[in-house]
């Protein structure tokens, strides 16, 4: 959460408060000047909905729900919110746990006996915080080559009982899955005898008058107000679809009329558990260390500019959504969106700086901490903290290179010069943030070890890891292919002169693998590739994305 909320930050520094004149032009004319790109006829667009003490202050719709008609937008149109419906999932059991139907600490087993049997037992509480450590399924649908928006839920449920491995202790890591969300849906069907569509309209949206708001698992189902999902293509735009949208991770259909009855729920609960419900619900989650992470209840926790702020986006099939609550100011900022392009995470805060210009207590950059004072140190020093590094966890690769008398951190293709500090510390040059990196070793004689950290704070560990140069005759010896159980999907790696070549099932062209360290490869679009020998003899690989690790492949005969 930690990289997650630098990288908003990162973004949103990009563009100041302060962008729009302050003087003779009203909020909400500023509100629409941020929407004027949408605000036609012939483009989707976003309905918006400002909430301050009790009562929208401001709503309004730009752009059209359906190209095909010219149907504009309101606060009335119906949108998928994706990853947004999360929190609904996350209060449904939270009413049955008060029910008595089910507790947070049990077994996931309990109510899902087909999953298979793990190395530590994974509960219904982690699956909330995202600490359960179940891979991601739209990760493994996509390296199986099937395409996530025509599985059923069944198909996807299989899949995720395949693996045979979680990515970590359960507990001991916060990794976003939305493989945890679906299974919660579950969940709530073998807990209550109810769908999680059934159990959330009868206590959650019916209580609160919620009447145009529902999960949807079937893609040809009929929604009254619908908007059509769009995206981008070269003189226009292009429908999104899916035949089988899951609910739990996603699959709400809502609008910015029904959100502000939720969003006022926060503040005069009418769904049962008074304000023990709701604290439940907007309390963080703690990791087995005791570290506390910045995710509760399907909402994230977190600062923006001083003040406290819990809400959650999502982005699905054409949609994007983002629904911000600050509830101290008792203020809230509602935008959904019909163009996948469209960050609407990005345009909820900046209308948030709009109306709390006032409020804001400082920036999140820290502002507190003493002004970097950069200092001239030999090359040897640069040359002696250059080389590769790759967190094992989150699958990040980096590498740090000197260049005319100077020291470059470099990732996904692009550079930044590093300034010294001085004691291995540097300074991230031309970012809006304050960047540093040093360089430590956990012990005497041990490997270096690489801290990257955002005004202050630690986010990201990278380890050293050994350069390699392979020959064409060495190469040879990765080629052949490569099955996985777990994904039930053969892979096939050969070598074309003096490189190594991946062909994937799902994919139309081979790809090629870039070495990055020893016996380990990057393949663009799928992951990286960790060999494996048996008596030096190549015996398989294992797969890591952003949120699958070690997905074994097996070498065949």
């Amino acid at each position: 959460m930690i990289l997650k909320s630098f990288l908003l930050t990162l973004a949103l520094l990009l563009i100041t408060p302060h962008a729009f004149p302050q003087e003779g032009i009203s909020r909400e004319a500023r509100v629409d000047k941020l929407f004027a790109t949408w605000d036609k006829p012939e483009s989707p667009g976003c309905a918006v909905g400002v909430i301050k003490d009790g009562r929208i202050i401001y709503q309004h719709g730009y752009g059209v729900a359906s190209l095909d008609y010219g149907i504009p937008i309101s606060a009335k149109t119906v949108f998928n919110i994706a990853s947004t419906s999360k929190q609904f999932t996350a209060a449904s059991v939270a009413s049955l746990a008060r029910q008595g139907k089910l507790s947070l600490d049990d077994d996931i087993h309990k109510f899902l006996p087909e999953l298979p049997t793990y190395s530590s037992p994974v509960t219904v509480r982690q699956l909330i915080y995202h600490t359960s450590g179940i891979r991601e399924y739209p990760h493994l649908m996509q390296l199986a080559g099937l395409y996530e928006q025509n599985a059923t839920t069944d198909e996807v449920l299989k899949m995720i009982a395949r693996q045979k491995e979680l990515n970590f202790k359960p507990g001991s890591e916060y990794l976003y899955s939305n493989s945890g969300y679906l299974l919660l849906a579950q969940i709530v069907k073998a807990a209550s005898g109810k769908s999680l569509r059934e159990f959330a309209q009868e206590n959650i949206f019916q209580p609160l008058g919620m009447s145009h708001t529902s999960f949807v698992d079937d893609g040809k189902e009929i929604v009254k107000n619908r908007a059509t999902g769009y995206s981008t293509r070269p003189g226009g735009f292009s429908v999104e679809l899916a035949l089988h949208p899951h609910v739990g991770n996603g699959g709400l259909l809502t609008s910015v009329e029904d959100l502000f009855l939720w969003d006022q729920n926060f503040y005069a609960n009418k769904i049962g558990g008074g304000a023990e419900l709701i604290s439940q619900l907007t309390t963080a989650g703690t990791l087995n260390s005791g570290e506390k992470i910045d995710y509760a209840f399907g909402l994230d926790v977190e600062t923006y500019r001083g003040l406290k702020v819990i809400g959650h986006g999502g982005a699905s099939y054409g949609f994007t959504s983002d629904m911000i609550r600050f509830p101290e100011q008792r203020f809230s900022v509602i935008c959904l969106c019909n163009l996948s392009n469209i960050e609407s995470g990005r345009l909820t805060r900046q209308i948030a700086d709009i109306y709390l210009a006032d409020e804001f207590k400082g920036s999140d950059v820290a502002s507190n901490l003493p002004p970097p004072k950069v200092v001239q140190v030999p090359e040897q020093e640069l040359n002696a903290v250059a080389g590769s590094y790759f967190n094992f966890a989150s699958n990040n690769f980096r590498r740090i290179f000197v260049k005319n008398g100077k020291l470059f951190y470099s990732r996904g293709g692009s550079e930044s010069e590093l300034a010294p500090l001085g004691d291995n510390r540097f300074l991230m040059l031309g970012v809006p943030d304050r960047i540093e990196i040093a360089f430590k070793r956990p012990r005497a004689g041990g490997p270096l070890q690489m801290f990257t950290s955002a005004n202050g704070k630690v986010f990201i560990v990278h380890d050293s890891v050994t350069p390699a140069t392979y020959t064409p005759q060495q190469l040879a010896d990765f080629a052949g292919k490569y099955h996985s159980d777990e994904i039930e999907a053969t892979y096939t790696v050969t070598l074309s002169g003096d490189k190594l070549m991946l062909t994937r099932t799902g994919l139309d062209t081979d790809t090629p693998l870039t070495l990055q360290f020893a016996e380990t490869f990057f393949a663009p679009g799928t992951g990286t590739l960790r060999f494996t020998r048996n008596k030096d003899r190549i015996s398989g690989f294992s797969l890591s994305t952003g949120r699958v690790r070690a997905l074994r492949f097996a070498k065949v005969n």
